[in-house]
């Protein structure tokens, strides 16, 4: 592939999977299966590796999904929520176990293997044998606070039963039981409401209901799966779960400790066939290395650790009725055609909608209103049209085309050349597009105005008060109250959390803006560069491709959008309503380890690993992964890695032990 068409496909592929991570973790609306959105993210990983230069740092090869709405208090993690690297087959699962034999430099791994619930990953807190707090899983860092709704899961207990830790953590997943969704979706046909698509988006959409009166109406349930302790640590991940059982928590009986990978694999194929006399549903395997100091050994990447991976079961296959054929707009202006079914059961759940992803799909399928189509659901999770009946059609039945205007604002839809998706132009009054910029806007990472949520920036839109990002800081108490349902404590509470959100620095207001490949990364570049908003938006390319990580793709996107009278214009109003265009002045590090690479290994006892990593990072310094010529030291703990300590005397790398890291940093 030529550097032009890579850096167009990147872009897309960037667009799409983050589309695909705010419909799942946000929305609870995915649109795609979870092996197609690893197959879209394995072409970006491919396609990054082949042109290096072209990563964006917001891309989603280098973070995780958020789950968190802006509609409650987030906190960050004691220890961050990562995802797990996905398989599909056994083959994959013996690459794995022998990157693990390797790096380990042992014959054979000890796994804990566990069935993967398919429901909202949750932390818990628990300090004297009473649950504190509960903190959704997020973008991995940090989360929503929802104790008070998990509060009101029947099977968790608040107070343990057994003489637990003074104070640890154990993370688990919340679902729902096949016939707790059936009589809910059964309540909702005799209401008039419409139906539930399935099990795992009522558990993730209620815990995310801010009335936990309302939340206890729900049949949720929960299963935990990993125990972090402070006080005691437990040799082992698979006797840690068995020590929080004889606490009175909710551990699954279904796990097992298998001895090396073949054992792993028998585990699958039984449960493979079993999975179907559940009461819930799952989708997969999760295989974790059973040792907690090999765990530590094993260590973690950007996203995942290393010493997990979750195995996906094969696809179910249902026939049905092509009925319609719909079109979603995307906060990107990206138009989604969604097949309307014959109600199908697939994987205990009824199915009504699946995806047909974009035109190109629609006619390498040449799918046809009427038709009788296959359905599957990929990963578990999202049902596709995989196959047409073509002896079952009418011969009289018309060609589907794609719609040539946007279903939303009527706009003439576009195409670039070399792109399977169509959108609409119309980013400044298409309506899905605006209030994903007012999402945005308002999110943690931006102007972190935890006051106002998805639900309100819609609401504010819909009723002409908000119709860009400038017009928040335009609104009264008074404009509020207009709204329905609205009391004076929470327009209060509005107001003044879009007022406070005027003291946010100038790298987030930056990112908040919404330039397109300005991530968070990327936005604290530019402001640190450039400093104020002025000397941005007068930078030429050869100015914004000298800051570090800026490319051509970039900075040509910064000088579009300055370009582009309405954005100059926004952004006076903006200056007006005391916005931070100003970067603060810097100040002096105590301690440099600037371009100082440092490898840290082994198990550690002032400070955890990640902890660790972030004080180096904080001071200047970049994380190895490996040990190298390049490796300035090694950060070096209990049970290090023989290979990386050998590797290390070999080269003449220095090892550094905590204290004498902490004493280095003057910590």
């Amino acid at each position: 592939m030529q550097r032009q068409e890579a850096q167009k496909r990147i872009a897309q592929l960037n667009s799409d999977l983050r589309r695909h991570n705010y419909l799942y973790y946000v929305k609870a609306e995915p649109e795609i299966s979870d092996l197609e959105f690893d197959i879209l993210l394995k072409e970006l990983e491919q396609l990054e590796s082949s042109f290096p230069d072209l990563i964006d740092p917001d891309s989603p090869t280098q973070h995780v999904g958020s789950d968190t709405t802006g509609d409650f208090i987030t906190e960050k993690h004691q220890r961050p929520m990562l995802s797990l690297g996905n398989t599909y087959n056994a083959d994959d699962l013996k690459e794995f176990d022998a990157r693990i034999k390797k790096a380990l430099e042992i014959e054979t791994v000890t796994y804990s293997c566990e069935l993967k619930i398919d429901g909202l990953a949750i932390s818990l807190q628990y300090e004297n044998g009473y649950l504190t707090k509960a903190i959704t899983r997020g973008d991995g860092i940090q989360g929503d606070v929802v104790t008070e709704n998990v509060k009101t899961l029947r099977n968790l207990p608040k107070k343990l039963s057994g003489n637990g830790p003074n104070q640890f953590e154990i993370r688990g997943e919340i679902f729902m039981h096949r016939k707790g969704f059936e009589k809910l979706n059964s309540e909702r046909a005799a209401a008039g409401l419409p139906l539930y698509a399935n099990p795992r988006n009522v558990a993730s959409g209620s815990l995310k209901i801010k009335d936990s009166k309302e939340v206890a109406k729900r049949p949720l349930d929960i299963l935990l799966y990993h125990y972090y302790g402070a006080d005691i640590i437990f040799p082992s991940h698979s006797q840690g779960l068995n020590e929080a059982r004889q606490w009175g928590l909710p551990v699954p009986d279904t796990s097992q400790v298998c001895k090396g990978i073949d054992a792993v694999i028998d585990f699958l194929k039984i449960w493979e066939l079993k999975r179907h006399d559940l009461s819930f549903d799952t989708d997969g395997v999760v295989v974790k290395v059973d040792s907690i100091t090999q765990q530590e050994e094993l260590g973690f990447t950007a996203k995942m650790p290393r010493w997990a991976i979750a195995y996906k079961f094969p696809t179910e296959t249902a026939k049905t009725q092509l009925l319609g054929i719909t079109y979603q707009v995307g906060r990107t202006g990206a138009i989604t055609p969604v097949a309307e079914l014959e109600p199908v059961l697939l994987l205990g759940t009824t199915v009504k909608r699946a995806s047909l992803h974009n035109s190109n799909e629609m006619q390498r399928l040449d799918v046809r209103v009427g038709d009788q189509v296959y359905v599957e659901k990929g990963g578990e999770i999202i049902p596709k049209i995989t196959g047409v009946v073509l002896e079952s059609r009418n011969p009289n039945t018309p060609v589907q085309p794609f719609i040539e205007r946007c279903p939303e604002c009527d706009t003439a839809l576009v195409r670039n050349e070399g792109e399977a998706q169509h959108y609409c132009p119309n980013t400044r009054l298409c309506p899905p597009q605006v209030i994903g910029k007012l999402e945005h806007f308002i999110g943690r990472k931006a102007m972190d105005i935890q006051s106002v949520g998805s639900e309100l920036c819609e609401t504010l839109y819909r009723s002409e008060m908000v119709k860009n990002v400038a017009d928040f800081y335009d609104l009264q108490e008074a404009d509020i109250l207009q709204l329905e349902r609205m009391g004076e404590k929470s327009a209060r509470n509005i107001i003044d959390g879009i007022r406070e959100s005027k003291n946010q620095p100038f790298e987030r207001v930056l990112f908040a803006l919404g330039i397109r490949y300005v991530g968070e990364t990327v936005a604290k570049k530019l402001a640190s560069a450039f400093q104020d908003i002025e000397s941005l938006s007068k930078a030429g390319l050869d100015e914004l491709v000298a800051v570090d990580e800026i490319g051509d793709r970039i900075a040509e996107s910064v000088i579009r959008f300055f370009e582009n009278s309405e954005n100059q214009y926004l952004i006076t109003r903006l200056v007006n309503h005391g916005l931070n265009f100003k970067a603060a002045k810097r100040e002096a590090k105590g301690i440099e380890l600037e371009g100082k690479i440092i490898v840290i290994s082994g198990v550690f006892e002032i400070h955890s690993r990640d902890e660790l990593k972030a004080l180096v990072e904080a001071h200047g310094g970049k994380i190895g992964s490996s040990v190298s010529a390049k490796t300035t030291f090694l950060l070096a703990g209990s049970g290090i890695g023989p290979s990386k300590l050998s590797k290390a005397e070999t080269l003449g790398v220095p090892l550094l032990s905590e204290t004498e890291f902490l004493s280095l940093i003057g910590s």
